[in-house]
């Protein structure tokens, strides 16, 4: 047919964009316009082949081969078909697996099928040059892309490049219309502005009557000396600026310490202790001698049937982005649009900001389905947790507008 197909090996291009923009292979050296690279390919092979677009085909290797953010936002795109292979970590350097024999087999199958009459490569590797040779012999026209190479020199086998039928550059300006370099002039560049919503979780630190007593680590200096009832700094100290965000175990022992009497924890921690996160352990304020207890909400699994569930999957394939704030109001939503009894949104309301333990772990365990992931550990990032619990509590608060919900 009289369509042209272009495959992209996703590690080459970023990887070769980033070495010419960069001046080193690390796709995180680069931020991509993913948009902008789909838009800019299809245009190139319209053009040059003088055939209409069939589909765009990015190969690109994951962990476990789960969907990345990225790739979940790609493969939702108008005629881009995702393609994933394994990203495995060896000697402490990430390399790809099955992402060759992925391309060998899709062009081999494409020329087999006669699905198109022009094929675009954008890759380097010479595994596929088997590949190409059978295209060639099912009457395919091999059209070899290549990015600009940061000295100057051939980033591609060579065996390819003689192989192709055309052979085309994508140099310096075409690939700065998608890709840009990060900056680099700081060692350690700020993170990106938080939402208001991941803000506010994180304003109103706690008092320092609250915050843990620091007599317990070492110091170059000595210590000041403890008040005389033992439980925490002389009041000298209580006006000194503390950093960080209290951990869920600082709070948990936030108890004052031994009582004076038995050796025990005492019952209850210091009035104004607030919990900014979740924490089946951590003391959360309820008010003047309340005590934190589960409001004994339903999980969403609870309130999903078997065909919520199936339909609920779709939704996460070809509609959610994997965006970490997009996930928190995602499940939201589904968990407020499922509820028999509608006083459960506001007992929910009124716990913000700490998540019910229960929910909070089922909202984690579906983040990870998006590939949030911080794979050194199975842990999902600290600021990805704050935006999925934003994004969480964003939905909460749209639906109970007007009502004292719980932003305020």
């Amino acid at each position: 047919m009289d369509r042209c197909v272009v495959l992209v090996d996703a590690g080459y291009l970023l990887g070769a964009a980033a070495s010419l923009l960069a001046g080193e292979p690390s796709r995180s050296r680069i931020t991509v316009d993913h948009a902008a690279v789909v838009q800019g390919l299809r245009e190139r092979a319209e053009r040059e082949t003088g055939q209409p677009l069939l589909r765009i085909y990015w190969f690109d290797g994951a962990p476990d081969r789960v969907p990345q953010p990225e790739h979940r936002r790609l493969r939702v795109m108008p005629r881009v078909t995702v393609r994933l292979g394994a990203l495995t970590r060896t000697d402490g350097r990430w390399a790809q697996k099955g992402v060759d024999a992925a391309m060998h087999a899709e062009l081999s199958e494409l020329a087999r099928n006669r699905a198109c009459s022009d094929v675009v490569l954008v890759t380097g590797d010479g595994d596929l040059l088997p590949g190409m040779m059978s295209a060639k012999e099912h009457g395919v026209a091999v059209h070899l892309w290549a990015v600009q190479a940061a000295d100057g020199d051939y980033n591609q086998s060579e065996d390819l490049v003689a192989e192709a039928d055309e052979r085309r550059v994508l140099d310096r300006e075409w690939i700065t219309q998608a890709v840009q370099a990060r900056d680099t002039g700081a060692v350690c560049p700020p993170p990106p502005a938080a939402r208001p919503e991941i803000a506010a979780i994180l304003s109103a630190p706690l008092p320092e009557s609250a915050m843990p007593a620091p007599a317990a680590k070492p110091r170059p200096t000595p210590p000041p000396e403890p008040a005389k009832n033992g439980h925490g700094p002389a009041p000298a100290e209580t006006g000194v600026a503390k950093t960080g965000v209290p951990t869920p175990k600082d709070l948990a022992g936030l108890g004052g310490g031994r009582g004076p009497a038995g050796g025990q924890p005492a019952p209850h921690p210091p009035a104004a202790a607030t919990l900014r996160w979740s924490s089946e352990k951590g003391w959360i304020e309820r008010g003047p001698g309340s005590e934190s207890a589960d409001p004994g909400l339903p999980t969403l699994a609870q309130l999903t049937s078997a065909e919520q569930r199936w339909a609920d999957r779709e939704e996460d394939i070809t509609a959610v982005s994997g965006d970490p704030f997009e996930v928190g109001q995602v499940f939201a939503r589904r968990w407020i649009d499922r509820l028999a009894d509608p006083s459960a949104l506001q007992t929910l309301s009124a716990e913000y900001p700490r998540v019910p333990h229960r929910i909070d772990g089922e909202l984690l365990r579906y983040a990870a389905r998006f590939g949030l992931l911080a794979h050194k550990d199975d842990q999902i990032d600290e600021h990805d947790r704050y935006a999925i619990r934003a994004g969480f509590w964003r939905e909460v608060d749209s639906r109970t507008a007007g009502q004292g919900s719980s932003g305020e």
